[in-house]
C-alpha cells in the first residue's frame, strides 16, 4: 500500500491525533496481502507514527496505545486515505485566494450610512494595514469617494474573508453586522474584476463617463504604493482598471458631454432655479478644494460672471482666481460664512469636515433669497459627510439637495450613455480576459521558481565536483568558462519547461495546459510542498496573532 507524501505533514498529523485520541478504539480488518513496513512519523510535542507492517496492518502508534486499521482490499485502503484528503483538515489545498470586494455605493446604500463608512485618504494605508492583519486578508485597498465605499482584498478563504472584512467595517463605523449586510453588495474573482473595470470607465457613476472617479482609482494606487497589503494582485488590478479607463475614454469617447459630480451639481442648481434668474442668481461656493474648485469651472462654464468664495485661508481662493480670467472671485473667511450665506441665492458645499456646517437653527432667522429665484434659498450639498443638516429642509425657504439627488441630472441624455456604455463593454471583457490571464499565470510562479532553484543547485554541486577534479592550478578564465558552460546547459534544458509553464494570453496554450504542466514538473522533480501555499499564509498569520 502507498501512502501520498504530498498528504503528509501538519493536515495528517492532526487527522491522527484525532484519530488516536482514544487509546481503546480498535477497527480490525483483515489483511489482503503482505507488504512492506512503511513509516510515516510526526516529530515534535506529541509524537505519532503511521506504521503498515508487513501483515498489511496499518497502526498509528501514539504515547504507546495502538489503533489497528486492517485494509481487507486496495480498494477500500485508496478510498479511506481519499476520504481524508478531502475531508475538512485538507479544504484549503483546492481553495485559491480569491479577489473580492466588499461594497457599498449610492445605487444601495443611504448617504446616511455611506457618511459613517467613509475613511479619509489619509487613513488608508492604516486601514489597509487592520485589513491586511485579518486571518484570511492577504491583500487590501479602499476606494472610498462620496458615492461608494468599497474594499478589495484578496481573501485566503472567501467566506472567512467577507466575514472578517464585514465585522471590520461594523468596528469601524459603528453600524451593525446585519445593517451592513442588508445594503452591501458581494463580488468574486472576474465579477469583482469586471466592477473595478467599470467603475474606473465611469460606467458605475451617477454621471456616466465623469472622469473625477478615474482620478480617485489612480489616487488608491498611489497611497498604496509602498503600503504593506497592497500587494500584487491588487495593486495590478489597480494599475489595469486605470489602463481600461482611460482607453474606454478615449475610443467610446464617453466622457464628451459627460458631467463630474461638481458639474452634476451646477446643472442641478440651473435645473431648480427659474432660467430667467441664471444670468445673476447669486452664488456662493464655500470650500476651495478639488470639488469645490470643479464646481467653479462649472458655474463659469455655464456664464456665471461673479461668485463668493468661503475657505479656511486665502491662498487657494487667489490661485483659482488668477487661473480664471475674467471672472470676479471674492473671497470670504470662514467667520463669515453664516453671512454670506444670508446674502446667496444658491449655496454649494465641499468640505471636509466631519460635522455639518449647517443645521435648522443657523439658517432660520436668515434673510430670504431673492424674489428672482422665488425666495426660496438652495443648498446644494456633495460632500461625504454632509455638511448640510438634512433638519433645513423642514424650513419652507430653502430646498436642500445632496450628491443622491443627482440622479435627476443623470436621468438626461440616457439613450445615448447607453450606446456608449455597450461600447465599453467590449473593452471591458477584452481587458478582463487579458488581467485573468496575466492573474493565472501567477499560479505558476512558485514552480518556476522552485524548479530554477532546484536546477541551480545541482549546477553548483555538479560544478563543485567538476573544479575538484580539475585541480588547483586551473587558471580563473577556465573556471568562468565551466561556469558559463554550466550555466549555458542549465538554462538550454530549463527553456523548454519554462516556455509551457507561461500563460500570458500571448499564445494559442491554455490554462489549464499551463496548469497540466505546473503539476507535471511537481511531480517529476518533487517540488510539491507539504502543506499548501493557502494553508501556509493562513498559519503564519493565525502565528503572528499575540
Amino acid at each position: 500500500m502507498a501512502v501520498s507524501t504530498s498528504f503528509s505533514g501538519a493536515k495528517l498529523e492532526a487527522l491522527l491525533l484525532k484519530c488516536c485520541s482514544s487509546s481503546s478504539s480498535t477497527c480490525s480488518l483483515r489483511p489482503s496481502s503482505n507488504a512492506t513496513t512503511t513509516h510515516l512519523s510526526f516529530s515534535g510535542k506529541n509524537r505519532r507514527t503511521l506504521i503498515q507492517s508487513q501483515r498489511g496492518t496499518i497502526r498509528c502508534e501514539a504515547s504507546g496505545s495502538e489503533v489497528l486499521v486492517d485494509p481487507s482490499n486496495n480498494a477500500k485502503s485508496v478510498s479511506a486515505l481519499e476520504q481524508l484528503k478531502t475531508s475538512a483538515a485538507d479544504r484549503y489545498t483546492k481553495e485559491r485566494s480569491s479577489i473580492v470586494v466588499i461594497g457599498l455605493s449610492v445605487h444601495t446604500t443611504p448617504v446616511e450610512m455611506r457618511e459613517k463608512l467613509a475613511i479619509p485618504e489619509a487613513e488608508w494605508p492604516r486601514a489597509i494595514g487592520e485589513l491586511c492583519g485579518l486571518n484570511h486578508i492577504e491583500e487590501a485597498a479602499v476606494l472610498s469617494t462620496c458615492n461608494r465605499m468599497e474594499i478589495y482584498v484578496v481573501a485566503l478563504s472567501q467566506h472567512r474573508g467577507v466575514k472578517e472584512v464585514t465585522e471590520w467595517m461594523s468596528k469601524t463605523s459603528g453600524i451593525p453586522v446585519a445593517e451592513l449586510c442588508k445594503h452591501r453588495f458581494l463580488l468574486y474573482n472576474k465579477d469583482a474584476t469586471q466592477h473595478i473595470f467599470e467603475v474606473s470607465a465611469g460606467l458605475d457613476s451617477l454621471v456616466m463617463g465623469e472622469g473625477q472617479i478615474l482620478a480617485q482609482v489612480k489616487q488608491v494606487v498611489k497611497v498604496g504604493q509602498g503600503v504593506n497589503g497592497f500587494g500584487r494582485n491588487i495593486s495590478g488590478l489597480f494599475k489595469h482598471a486605470i489602463t481600461v479607463g482611460k482607453r474606454v475614454r478615449t475610443e467610446t469617447n464617453i466622457a464628451a458631454g459627460a458631467v463630474s459630480v461638481s458639474s452634476a451639481a451646477v446643472e442641478l442648481a440651473l435645473m431648480k432655479l427659474p432660467e430667467a434668474s441664471h444670468g445673476n442668481a447669486r452664488m456662493l461656493v464655500i470650500g476651495a478644494g478639488k470639488m469645490g474648485k470643479l464646481v467653479i469651472k462649472h458655474l463659469v462654464a455655464k456664464g456665471c460672471k461673479k461668485m463668493v468664495v468661503v475657505n479656511r485661508t486665502e491662498e487657494r481662493v487667489a490661485a483659482i482666481r488668477e487661473e480664471i480670467n475674467g471672472v470676479e472671485i471674492i473671497y470670504k473667511p470662514l467667520s463669515e460664512m453664516l453671512t454670506c450665506v444670508g446674502e446667496a441665492d444658491v449655496v454649494f458645499t465641499s468640505t471636509a469636515s466631519e460635522n455639518p456646517l449647517f443645521l435648522k437653527d443657523d439658517v432660520k432667522d436668515l434673510p430670504l433669497a431673492s424674489e428672482q429665484v422665488g425666495g426660496h434659498r438652495l443648498f446644494i450639498d456633495i460632500s461625504v459627510p454632509r455638511n448640510v443638516g438634512s433638519c433645513i429642509s423642514e424650513l419652507e425657504s430653502v430646498r436642500v439637495y445632496n450628491v443622491d439627488d443627482l440622479k435627476e441630472v443623470v436621468a438626461a441624455n440616457k439613450e445615448d450613455r447607453l450606446r456608449k456604455a455597450m461600447e465599453a463593454q467590449v473593452i471591458i471583457a477584452e481587458e478582463s480576459k487579458q488581467f485573468e490571464a496575466w492573474r493565472d499565470s501567477l499560479e505558476t510562479v512558485p514552480t518556476i521558481k522552485k524548479l530554477r532553484a532546484y536546477a541551480e543547485r545541482i549546477r553548483l554541486a555538479e560544478l563543485e565536483k567538476c573544479l575538484g577534479k580539475m585541480g588547483d592550478d586551473i587558471t580563473k578564465k577556465t573556471q568562468r568558462a565551466v561556469d558559463d558552460l554550466s550555466r549555458g546547459i542549465v538554462n538550454k534544458l530549463l527553456h523548454g519547461p519554462m516556455q509551457h509553464l507561461r500563460c500570458d494570453g500571448s499564445d494559442s496554450r491554455t490554462l489549464s495546459e499551463t496548469l497540466e504542466n505546473m503539476h507535471a514538473l511537481n511531480r517529476m522533480f518533487s517540488l510539491e510542498t507539504e502543506i499548501s501555499v493557502l494553508e501556509q499564509k493562513i498559519r503564519a498569520k493565525v502565528e503572528q496573532k499575540p
